[in-house]
């Protein structure tokens, strides 16, 4: 793919406008008042920023937005297709749209996203699930007035799931919550086909954003409130591998730092097989750049990290851990494990927990291996019971919680600077720190999207409790 053809073209982009006004025509006279549409979005940070800029096409097109799908005229479904679990939400979450859809007939229900783009789900929804108006995938997004309007001019069901290696749809409306965090998305794809893992054929390949663009929608963000930015990407060690980028990550990272204001820079995810020297000393030079490094491991075992096709070693990765801690002391460090990989045995699975009491992290989000159709490891032996990987599974968070309580209550007594969020109970408000660590502490709605030091006064194993520290302490 040229550089050139990793954009849409502005006059695709105008055509696509004139079928949001057409859009708009038709919804107009059809519905007294803004007709309503419910958005739900499943999976990854990434499709959470696909969502808001599907909410801002809806927004132009006329609709406005519920929070249920009984309350719709038009329900979507941004699907993640990474674990099975996911994906059997969706299939059951859409079946339970079928008695809302014969009560109203003239409900229009898409489903959209990852789980969308794999053929033999398009093909399920096409042949069971008749009453579902419209299913596009990832590289279509831009594309939804043209679709939506065929949907409703022509009364015809719409499947755009063609493959690509995909491209780049600058200055999409966007419609996000009005919070102090934001997502901004730095590229797209993944050129590394882990072998358990269906990334690469659902979001296409490796494909970078321009920087400029990236830093004008950051400087849109700040201005606009944003003061926790999280960079987004499959793979964002990866940025700046077009022809005519110009920047790689790291650089990347120091130019949204440079960018004047009161605001924190994370990102992810990042792969340890791109991590750089490079990037760990911008991480600790750079002052907005939180001190969270979220670098998946996936397991501990040289092995298994082979047959993964992950391309580092544990070795390599340790490597990385050591020197990231000498230049970031505090540093924070999180991780993704997967239990039970086809063909692993308990010797390796003890390999994996002997690496997390070696780098202690701060918290793991770990998964038993979901069989994904059309990837090498689905094809695997796969000889343990899933009730034995469930054993694992346990014996490998008992040793992780272990970890986190110990880091946790080195926590009591010290001070942080946190962005306040809202918190459920009453008086009480929630605030994160650099390293993702959730304290809840007593305190005014007012301080709400404002930075705040809090005193930690008690540890649990996955939450701090704390006080405001008064401005005279």
């Amino acid at each position: 793919m040229d550089s050139n053809s990793l954009f849409i073209e502005p006059d695709e982009l105008a055509r696509q406008k004139k079928y949001s006004g057409l859009v708009h025509t038709i919804l107009a006279s059809r519905y007294e008042g803004s007709p309503k549409a419910f958005v739900h979005t499943y999976g990854c940070q990434g499709n959470v920023s696909d969502s808001e800029r599907i909410k801002g096409q809806l927004r132009e097109m006329g609709y406005t937005f519920v929070s249920s799908p009984e309350e719709a005229d038009l329900v979507l479904f941004n699907t993640c297709a990474v674990r099975e679990h996911a994906e059997d939400r969706v299939f059951g979450n859409v079946g339970a749209l079928k008695p809302i859809k014969e009560k109203k007939r003239d409900l229009i229900i898409v489903l959209c996203g990852c789980m969308m783009q794999q053929p033999h789900i398009a093909e399920r929804i096409k042949k069971s699930y008749p009453y579902v108006n419209l299913v596009f995938g990832t590289f279509a997004i831009h594309k939804l007035p043209e679709m939506l309007y065929t949907v409703l001019s022509r009364g015809k069901r719409v499947f755009e799931t063609q493959s690509e290696n995909g491209s780049i749809a600058e200055g999409l409306p966007t419609e996000r919550d009005r919070g102090a965090k934001a997502w901004l998305p730095i590229m797209y794809g993944c050129n590394n086909f882990c072998s358990y893992c269906v990334v690469p054929y659902v979001r296409g390949r490796e494909r970078s954003r321009r920087p400029e663009d990236i830093l004008n929608e950051a400087k849109e963000l700040i201005a606009s409130g944003a003061k926790d930015i999280t960079l987004l990407g499959q793979n964002v060690n990866s940025y700046g591998k077009n022809p005519d980028c110009g920047m790689n990550f790291a650089a990347l990272l120091r130019a949204v730092n440079d960018l004047p204001g009161d605001f924190i820079i994370r990102f992810m995810t990042s792969h340890p097989k791109d991590c750089t020297y490079e990037l760990l000393d911008t991480m600790a030079e750079c002052e907005k750049v939180a001190k969270h490094l979220h670098l998946p491991v996936q397991s501990g075992s040289n092995r298994v990290l082979s047959e993964m096709n992950r391309k580092y070693t544990r070795e390599q990765y340790l490597d990385l851990i050591r020197y990231a801690k000498e230049k970031m002391p505090e540093l924070s460090i999180t991780s993704d494990i997967i239990v039970g990989f086809p063909g692993e045995t308990y010797e390796e699975l003890q390999e994996t927990i002997s690496l997390i009491r070696e780098v202690e992290y701060t918290s793991l989000f770990t998964f038993i291996y979901s069989r994904r159709e059309g990837t090498k490891a689905a094809s695997m032996p796969d000889p343990v019971p899933y009730a034995e990987k469930s054993k694992w599974f346990k014996e490998l968070c008992d040793a992780q919680e272990e970890i986190a309580a110990k880091r946790t209550a080195a926590m009591v007594g010290k001070t942080y600077r946190v962005l306040v969020e809202p918190n459920e109970k009453d008086g009480v408000l929630t605030g994160r720190t650099q390293g993702n660590i959730v304290i809840e502490f007593p305190g005014s709605d007012e301080l709400i999207g404002q930075f705040a030091d809090v005193t930690v006064t008690q540890a649990k194993t996955w939450i701090l409790y704390g006080a405001l520290r008064r401005s005279e302490e």
